[in-house]
């Protein structure tokens, strides 16, 4: 049952000590990424401490933020942690998911988090509903006016043109002219 630190930071120019220091304390090793992004899924310290933690073990970190950017990463995370029958505890928000007390707090965490996704949902259904009421077009703009479709149909129907070189012409991929070609027929 070992007791395993991951400390981070995001750039180069910042110091790990703090979070060494504290992660040394109480754990048996420690692993570090220096200048890693949390918002990044490659921090290769993170990938390897996991892949080593075995059930019973612990993973540790200094701070909820050094080991992921969202509570959505966060969340993902320690749900997979806790599949493998593997505790986390964070130093500085005195979560530690080995007791009930830590559980409903990351529990908490997992609700707030959903709750925020349905509302931001919510927000957005509402938001579109209200674009379509004022009659505003949703989505990505055509690729092609009518008078260029009317145009590319002409030279590649009427006229024999190559549907590649027409395709150039109007900066569109030859299928997005074959599908307006057929709308048309």
């Amino acid at each position: 049952m070992a007791k395993v630190g991951y400390a981070r930071v995001s750039t180069e120019d910042q110091r790990l000590d703090l979070q060494l220091a504290a992660l040394r304390k109480v754990c048996d090793r420690v692993v570090e990424d220096q200048g890693v992004s949390g918002s990044t899924s490659k921090r290769p310290g993170l990938i390897s401490v996991l892949r080593s933690l075995k059930p019973g073990d612990t993973l540790i970190v200094w701070r909820l933020d050094r080991l992921g950017r969202s509570i959505q990463d966060l969340i993902y995370i320690i749900e997979k942690l806790g599949k493998r029958q593997i505790d986390f505890r964070s130093l500085t928000e005195n979560i530690d998911t080995a007791s009930a007390g830590g559980r409903l707090v990351f529990h908490m965490l997992a609700a707030m988090a959903e709750f925020e996704r349905c509302l931001i949902r919510e927000r957005t259904c509402a938001g579109l509903e209200a674009a379509r009421a004022r009659g505003q077009r949703l989505g990505r703009r055509p690729a092609l006016n009518e008078d260029e479709r009317r145009s590319a149909y002409n030279a590649i129907v009427v006229e024999g043109e190559e549907a590649t070189e027409v395709a150039k012409r109007y900066r569109v991929h030859p299928r997005t002219l074959a599908r307006h070609i057929e709308r048309m027929r």
